[in-house]
């Protein structure tokens, strides 16, 4: 197992293809904070440029929680950025980077990744500790797991991008009823409002989780993950099929005519594990990306 780096508030490991990035601040319940964002930004930009890594998990220290929210030890300018402007916080300084709210920051991030991203919810996951989960790409609960989307409790509102995500993985009616009543709920009601894929036993949780990261990495191509997770993802907003068949064309041209298309046919025939020879870090097609980068526009109150 290694360990590329020492962070203060998540670990992360590498073993045998796969990267377990876990949050860490024990005697927290695992609360999100400035340093914590940018660890874990900084840990998605590892997992996508080693080639070993072929799927991402992401989960909490400990069995009470994945995430318990924000770290709210600031009392009541926890959550005004002009207040807390002077705290020292990293990005708190006189520009743009005031308003930009740090938890989308992170989700737009873990939105960009180019391997699978797996969440392993293993405890209290509010606030935050729930919207950054929205852009990963699977989330497998514990029995454990209790979700909530607080915020309107707390006199604000949903943030992380929230309002794109949830309303596309669970539908409008759903997203609207949590965020409105704020309530705590059960991962047996997470998983019938599909904000997760599966509950399982708290102790079979990392099992579960790391035997679905490994049959991805064991089984497919990584730059066919890669394109997969974009393709899907962006399309969410696409106005019409066309613009889907548009880059379908583009990309099943491009593969198929790679080694790994001759590595997947080959190896099915021949029926044997496949080993796929090119990499994320310089295999990705020549039209990748196909999109424009958006850019943060504030457009509230500037005085």
């Amino acid at each position: 197992m290694a360990r590329p780096k020492e962070f203060k508030e998540i670990i992360l490991d590498i073993d045998d293809g796969v990267a377990t990035l876990t949050i860490y601040r024990p005697d927290n319940m695992n609360a999100f904070t400035g340093v914590m964002m940018y660890e874990m930004m900084e840990a998605f930009d590892i997992t996508d440029a080693d080639d070993s890594v072929k799927a991402v998990i992401v989960t909490g220290h400990g069995d009470r929680a994945f995430c318990a929210g924000a770290d709210l030890s600031s009392g009541a300018k926890t959550f005004d950025y002009d207040a807390r402007a002077g705290d020292g916080e990293k990005g708190r300084t006189e520009n743009i980077e005031i308003q930009r709210d740090g938890g989308g920051r992170l989700t737009l991030r873990i939105f960009e990744s180019l391997k699978p991203v797996i969440g392993a919810i293993n405890g209290a996951a509010v606030g935050i500790g729930v919207t950054m989960q929205l852009p990963m790409d699977i989330r497998i609960a514990s029995d454990k797991a209790r979700f909530g989307f607080v915020f309107n409790k707390r006199g604000i509102n949903p943030e992380a991008a929230s309002s794109w995500f949830l309303p596309r993985l669970v539908g409008i009616q759903q997203a609207l009823e949590w965020c409105y009543t704020g309530r705590v709920f059960p991962a047996s009601e997470a998983l019938a409002g599909r904000l997760v894929s599966k509950v399982v036993p708290h102790a079979d949780l990392m099992t579960v989780a790391r035997a679905l990261a490994k049959e991805i990495g064991d089984n497919t191509a990584p730059v066919s993950n890669a394109l997969t997770r974009q393709m899907m993802w962006r399309m969410l907003g696409a106005s019409h099929p066309m613009d889907a068949h548009i880059v379908d064309s583009a990309a099943i041209y491009s593969r198929g005519k790679t080694p790994d298309a001759k590595e997947g046919v080959m190896s099915f025939l021949e029926k044997r594990t496949p080993v796929y020879p090119v990499k994320v870090s310089d295999g990705m097609p020549k039209f990748f990306p196909w999109w424009e980068e958006r850019e943060f526009e504030w457009i509230g109150d500037k005085d």
